[in-house]
């Protein structure tokens, strides 16, 4: 049976193939994926390749350092983690049949298909630019520009108006972030209820932050009740946020990751997702789910061979597993 790395078959207890079944859910999550193949049945399509395997515990901002370095070893790490993926995709196809058994893959074999995988500089290039405008790293994406000679796919110059709203969010100035959506898309906060909600739930937790409990209270009240009464999930975001009030010491409650810096970061992020939605662009960068798939398509090697695996995002060096 031919098996491509952008369609995997489906092999049977007995170790057959058979073909799928019209309509068979394609929807595989990481625990689906193990279930099924306990039951003797694998099925990754293309679709399911993009949403699949949960990364947990990538620092994305230790990755993103390589790349804003701008120079060749950023560039030259992509291409690795674009190889690696890859190689891990033909590779596993290739021994998807003899699943009973592990493969071993020595280093100088893994080297050489690497070497042998041919990534255009061209489409690395436009990968870490992606990264950076998306990102908002204005400095490093001119300055790779200048270097690497890939344009940006959106105007330079509003990447920092974005930034601007996404700074103010994460400096707990919620009310200036809002002035600015507004003066650069008013129609940003009115066609999307529940990002404005969030932002007024942000701005109710910098009250909370700052002890003033009675403006908070208020603020509460006249902003943010009326919203519970026609959302069931915002009424229910508005208690735990509210919760807080009920706690002398709030790093003991059960609610108290609201205050941490991570919440800033989410509604930052949420904004910033906002207006590139907004402009025409996408809200999320490619480099990301590139590497949510390497980690997916590596895990799913790991159940079939041994072979030279990259553990460390941030480095992209391949490490020997143990046989």
């Amino acid at each position: 049976m031919r098996v491509g790395p952008f369609r995997l078959g489906l092999i049977d207890k007995r170790g057959n193939h058979r073909q799928p079944a019209t309509g068979e859910n394609r929807q595989l999550s990481n625990s689906s994926c193990k279930q099924a193949e306990r039951k003797g049945s694998l099925a990754v399509a293309r679709s399911e390749r993009k949403e699949a395997g949960t990364v947990v515990g990538i620092e994305w901002e230790d990755f993103g350092r390589v790349f804003r370095e701008c120079g060749h070893d950023g560039a030259a790490a992509g291409v690795l983690l674009m190889s690696q993926l890859w190689i891990v995709y033909r590779q596993l196809a290739e021994i998807e049949e003899m699943a009973r058994s592990k493969k071993v893959i020595t280093r100088e074999e893994w080297e050489k298909k690497l070497n042998d995988a041919k990534v255009r500089k061209e489409d690395m290039n436009k990968l870490v630019m992606n990264f950076l405008v998306t990102e908002g790293y204005v400095e490093a994406a001119e300055k790779f520009q200048k270097e690497s000679g890939a344009e940006p796919d959106m105007d330079l110059g509003t990447i920092a108006d974005r930034m601007a709203v996404k700074k103010a969010v994460q400096c707990g100035n919620v009310e200036d972030a809002i002035e600015k959506v507004n003066d650069l898309n008013p129609e940003i906060l009115d066609t999307n209820p529940q990002l404005f909600f969030h932002l007024q739930q942000q701005r109710l937790i910098e009250l909370i932050r700052n002890g003033k409990v009675e403006e908070a209270l208020e603020f509460a009240q006249e902003e943010l009740a009326p919203r519970g009464e026609e959302n069931q999930c915002f009424l229910e975001e508005l208690e735990r946020t509210v919760s807080l009030l009920a706690f002398e010491d709030v790093s003991n409650s059960p609610v108290s990751e609201l205050l941490d810096m991570s919440q800033r970061l989410k509604t930052a992020c949420e904004v910033n997702a906002a207006i590139l939605t907004s402009q025409g662009h996408e809200k999320d960068p490619k480099l990301p789910s590139l590497l949510k798939m390497l980690i997916w398509a590596q895990g799913q090697l790991d159940e079939r061979a041994v072979y030279p695996r990259i553990t460390d995002l941030s480095t992209a060096k391949l490490e020997d597993h143990a046989v």
